[in-house]
């Protein structure tokens, strides 16, 4: 039975909160922007030189930016993007598709009902999580 992309991340929002997962996200794409703005302000006062130093000095402000920011996984996935939502959705499709339900509160249920499937739906978004962001996760239980 087909189940809206929506229900969906309410389902994997659920498990992975039951289950105290919390995720820290390495933002490269920010790490990248202060270490180029580093390298650039570097430039501009020291030449060569300062461009390595200052890129470094960017690329480490922004480690320490990201480091031990972690936020409660279902937080993460409502903020994803729908394209990203729908890469997850397909990826735990793939493991609810052949349960037998009528509607998302009973697949819901099912789900909560079952250790074995919910541990297959944590695999998921863990790997979604640490393949696409590369990130850290944690569990409180």
């Amino acid at each position: 039975m087909p189940i809206d992309v929506n229900d969906v991340m309410r389902l994997l929002c659920r498990v992975s909160k039951v289950q105290g997962m919390t995720a820290a996200l390495k933002h490269s794409g920010q790490g990248a922007l202060m270490a180029g703005c580093g390298a650039f302000l570097g430039g501009l006062v020291g030449g060569p030189f300062g461009i390595a130093v200052g890129g470094a000095v960017g690329g480490l402000v922004a480690a320490k930016m990201t480091a031990g920011q972690f936020k409660p996984v279902p937080q993460i996935i409502l903020e994803l993007t729908p394209v990203e939502q729908q890469r997850l959705y397909e990826d735990a499709h793939a493991i609810i598709r052949n349960l037998d339900w009528t509607d998302a509160a009973q697949l819901t249920a099912l789900v909560m009902g079952n250790a074995g499937i919910q541990e297959q739906l944590l695999t998921v978004v863990t790997n979604y999580l640490t393949t696409q962001f590369r990130a850290e996760i944690q569990y409180e239980k």
